[in-house]
């Protein structure tokens, strides 16, 4: 067949082979529910309550170039040497209002226990008297730590919701992560880890001027039925190799 025969092939029927995606299969046995529930506060929070998305993005390194990095110009992209140097690294905690958009952030030199509890005490400080929905990235120690249960049992009014094992997609504040990734760290050139804070505190206080909350679309039936497709791709892949 001629390059032309299959080329129309591929516009009729909107193929893209050139294109690849990643998929990961959950193994958390509890994941219908999981995902049911957090889910669910996106899409209809209980009346009144607020939902904050909260997580950390650790070791953010304060990367610092060789030489000075060159401007976009017009015979040319923006250019970066390939080396750089390693000043050390930071821990963002962050948390986002699922219904204004806005979002709290505080770097810290260690992510443990002690400085999840204290960042939790500062993002649920504002909404005092209210019902508090936190959804939380996942079921790492220092959040289930015996202080911060403490600090559950004494603040009833704060509920946490722990998405899937492995399903760090489910969490809205991994959006975001994304974005201060993609539009200020990466790209960024810092003498110092203390460089490095400021342009996260910068952007964050930029971002919060004019906060636009995520619209979630999917449902959780939505969800589960592309998983369940997945799986059974992935089992008859396998059964036929077996063969």
């Amino acid at each position: 067949m001629s390059w032309h025969y299959i080329a129309r092939i591929w516009r009729e029927e909107n193929l893209k082979p050139h294109r690849s995606g990643t998929f990961k299969i959950p193994k958390d046995p509890a994941f219908a529910e999981k995902a049911a529930d957090v889910v669910g506060l996106y899409l209809a929070p209980p009346g009144g309550a607020v939902v904050l998305s909260i997580d950390e993005k650790t070791q953010v390194q304060a990367l610092d170039r060789t030489q000075p990095v060159l401007p976009v110009v017009f015979a040319g992209t923006e250019k970066r040497t390939h080396d750089y140097v390693r000043h050390g690294t930071t821990n963002l905690f962050a948390a986002l209002n699922v219904t204004t958009g806005e979002v709290l952030g505080e770097c810290k030199p260690n992510r443990n226990g002690a400085n999840f509890l204290a960042f939790m005490k500062k993002a649920v400080k504002p909404h005092r008297g209210k019902e508090i929905h936190v959804v939380v990235l996942d079921n790492l120690s220092t959040h289930t730590t015996p202080d911060v249960k403490a600090w559950l049992a004494k603040n009833p009014h704060v509920h946490f919701h722990f998405t899937p094992v492995g399903s760090s997609w489910l969490n809205q504040i991994e959006i975001w992560f994304g974005i201060i990734t993609r539009q200020s760290i990466r790209r960024g050139t810092f003498a110092s880890v203390n460089v490095l804070v400021k342009q996260i505190r910068d952007y964050i206080n930029s971002w919060n001027e004019n906060p636009k909350p995520f619209t979630w679309t999917a449902t959780a039936d939505e969800i589960l039925a592309k998983v369940r497709l997945v799986q059974t791709t992935v089992k008859n892949l396998l059964n036929n190799n077996s063969k």
